[in-house]
């Protein structure tokens, strides 16, 4: 990769640790990453040590034997594998033998952007920085499993875990997913690539038998797993709760085994979720090599713990299946350095000013700038003597909340403490909340099982907080409204009901706009939402994530204009939940069985093949400044199967100010003899060009990344023909095209 829109030198991975973002380009794809293979060096040294152990000691490392940690071999020197829950931090330090934190003064952590924040800045470089970063504090906690990165598929809008979760797009997963397994585990720290696989609704998540054809599971639900294990050599995987096609996925044969290990090659260990093991034999036969968190009187009560003895003792498992799991523990422990005679293990370091530095860096390029059309963005404040700032999400804090982990953090700047550092000590703020967060309890909600909100949600306004919104607006010279959801909204183990923005909040912000037409939209979610109103009422929106530690401070500056917006969206957002493919499709939620009708029109693919109209399309985000695509070429015109094609183009700054664009590939293949939708995104490089200058883009696209997977050969096939590559900056804004022949 010569091209220095694509090269990834030491020297600009140093500017990007530095978060020094303003390089001219970051890397395109997730091959400018590679992973550590796991170390056979101590194979013969752990033969020894299992031919030592007894039958209980064995099982004692294949189940739980505190929240987060299964039971080591004190007198062989084998340590318990420390684990930690880490979505946007490192999980606070809780008992051994309960949910209950420990309240130290020591675990303290950065709270980073949400996966929804990550995937928006479309760059590989900040995925890197991310994963490296929380795989430090990691190590700084001792632990030697982290449970992340989280990257199912975003298959439906209402998904409580779409702000946790990446995109609706396996390239794009998977070019972001490589980079953050090979920062994490740089740390001596086991990436837990989750959840393995189908897992993409919380409805009945624990029962839930998800069936679909096997070109959809290659194609789109199962690439990034599979980068992950290739590529980044993920050290462990965890197995998601559901079934697939009839049996548990914690004891899925086909998942497990011939598909991760011997397709793929994984080496490493799989880990259940938290009480996703249902048996002793099948699970354990399948190929998951620790069982966690199941609901049972005591750990030793375990799928994998008394009832595995038993079962080896009369006769029903053999004890050489328990060796071949336990080594594998072992192997990734000598390879994390936790065991053997390395002294060089990465010490860590957390809740530092470079940490959260690095959150900042993310944040700020997550930041996506949906309409600006009256160009009130950047806000200039020259002349302005006073801004309302509306909204209880001005002030609202986002690192805990709702069923799953969060992280304790030190710092989480808000967008109304960010305003008040950096506004000129001139302008007056009048801040008005606007509007309550409220939920009342429901009876007899058990989580995950139904389409729920963790409460019911109460929607109707105080009058009084609405006139206090108002009077703000009205005496102001602009205001600023906050709003959106949070994570008690936007939760694990629950689904939306709809699409409509909770709280009251779509009259609210149009009592505030009628108030005063200079009124900036700025919402802080983590999912799509029903914004026609919105859209048609205001002429700038903006749109950020549960955005970590320094996400005030990142979206103040986008708002002053110290920094250039150049989020993408990372899913479309619809017009209407009806539009979206599994809700077309009347496949979602499903019952006790989910049937993916929709098969490989996942997302924007759904929208483009079918024509429907999405409200925001996949990728979209605008700029303060503008972009001129021209001179789109290949190198050759014609390509065979083992070669890779390269796409340059010509990006231009247009407008008045440095920034930064995102040129997306997608490809189309007409006259195919299998269904193929309308395009697929298939490259992308995110590269800064300063004003009035031009970048010359590079993009590059083996082959093979064009084949589908043929069912009737069980094999990927390159289809000859003429494919057309499209260039554009959203799926739907589409620049140039340029068409080659595969032989």
């Amino acid at each position: 990769m010569k091209n220095k829109a694509l090269c990834l030198s030491a020297a600009m991975i140093l500017l990007m640790a530095s978060c020094k973002v303003n390089d001219k380009a970051q890397a395109s794809a997730s091959k400018a990453y590679e992973g550590k293979e796991m170390t056979d060096e101590y194979d013969g040294k752990i033969n020894e040590l299992v031919s030592k152990m007894t039958l209980e000691e064995k099982v004692g490392m294949l189940h739980g034997y505190s929240m987060f940690t299964n039971k080591g071999v004190e007198r062989l020197g084998i340590p318990e594998v420390h684990m930690a829950d880490g979505p946007l931090g490192i999980r606070e330090e809780l008992e051994r033998m309960s949910w209950a934190p420990l309240h130290l003064e020591t675990d303290y952590a950065t709270y980073f952007p949400a996966g929804g924040g990550l995937s928006a800045t479309w760059n590989p470089a900040m995925a890197n920085l991310f994963g490296t970063s929380i795989g430090e504090e990691a190590r700084a906690r001792e632990k030697d499993v982290l449970l992340a990165p989280a990257f199912n598929i975003i298959r439906t809008p209402l998904g409580g875990r779409t702000f946790e979760y990446m995109t609706e797009d396996p390239f794009l997963n998977k070019s972001l997913v490589v980079p953050y397994v090979v920062g994490v585990q740089d740390q001596n720290v086991a990436a837990c690539i989750k959840h393995y696989a189908a897992n993409n609704q919380e409805t009945n998540r624990g029962s839930v038998d998800v069936n679909m054809d096997e070109r959809t599971l290659r194609e789109v639900y199962l690439p990034a797993f599979e980068a992950a294990v290739k590529d980044a050599k993920a050290y462990s995987v965890m197995g998601a709760y559901n079934k697939f096609r009839g049996d548990y996925l914690c004891e899925n044969k086909y998942m497990l085994q011939d598909i991760l290990r011997d397709e793929w090659g994984f080496k490493g260990i799989v880990i259940s979720d938290w009480d996703a093991v249902h048996s002793t034999k099948k699970a354990l036969e399948a190929g998951t090599d620790l069982e966690m968190g199941t609901n049972a009187p005591s750990f030793d009560e375990f799928w994998l713990a008394n009832p595995l003895i038993k079962a080896v003792k009369e006769g029903k498992v053999a004890e050489a299946e328990i060796d071949k799991h336990v080594k594998r523990t072992l192997k990734m422990l000598y390879t994390l350095k936790a065991m053997g005679d390395a002294t060089d293990r990465v010490k860590g370091s957390i809740n530092t000013e470079a940490h959260f530095k690095n959150a900042y860096a993310i944040a700020s390029e997550s930041v996506v700038l949906l309409k600006n059309s009256a160009n009130m963005l950047p806000l200039q404040t020259e002349g302005v003597k006073s801004i309302a700032v509306i909204g209880a999400n001005a002030t609202a804090k986002h690192a805990q909340g709702g069923f799953g982990a969060g992280v304790k953090t030190k710092r989480e700047v808000t967008p109304l403490d960010a305003l008040k550092a950096k506004l000129p000590q001139s302008i007056t703020i009048n801040y008005a909340k606007g509007y309550e967060t409220k939920f009342k309890p429901k009876a007899n909600i058990k989580y995950g099982d139904v389409t729920v909100e963790r409460a019911e949600t109460i929607n109707e306004l105080d009058p009084k907080m609405v006139a206090e919104a108002v009077a703000a607006a009205k005496k102001s010279d602009v205001a600023i409204l906050f709003v959106g959801a949070n994570r008690d909204y936007e939760t694990e183990a629950s689904d939306r009901v709809d699409l409509k923005l909770p709280f009251g909040q779509e009259a609210l912000i149009s009592a505030v706009k009628a108030a005063n037409p200079k009124t900036i939209v700025v919402f802080v979610a983590g999912s799509p939402y029903d914004l026609n109103q919105v859209e048609k009422e205001n002429q700038t929106i903006l749109w950020s994530w549960y955005n970590g530690s320094e996400g005030g401070n990142a979206l103040a500056d986008v708002i002053l204009g110290k920094v250039n917006p150049s989020g993408k969206l990372p899913w479309t957002m619809p017009k209407r939940i009806e539009d979206s493919p599994a809700h077309a499709t009347n496949s979602f939620p499903g019952g006790a069985t989910e049937e993916y009708k929709e098969g490989i029109l996942v997302g924007y693919r759904w929208f483009d093949t079918k024509n429907i109209a999405p409200l925001y399309p996949f990728g979209y985000g605008l700029s303060y400044t503008t972009f001129e695509l021209a001179n789109a070429k290949t190198d050759k015109e014609s390509y065979t199967k083992d070669e890779t094609i390269t796409v340059t183009l010509d990006l231009k700054n247009t407008g008045k100010a440095d920034g930064k664009e995102v040129v997306q590939l997608y490809v189309s293949k007409a006259e195919s003899k299998v269904q193929r939708s309308a395009k697929e995104l298939k490259g992308f490089a995110k590269t800064a060009v300063k004003v009035g200058n031009s970048e010359k883009v590079s993009i590059e696209v083996p082959v093979k990344e064009l084949a589908y997977y043929d069912i009737a050969t069980k094999s990927w096939v390159v289809e000859p023909g003429t494919y057309t590559f499209k260039l554009g900056t959203s799926s739907r804004d589409i620049k140039a095209e340029v068409s080659v022949t595969v032989e």
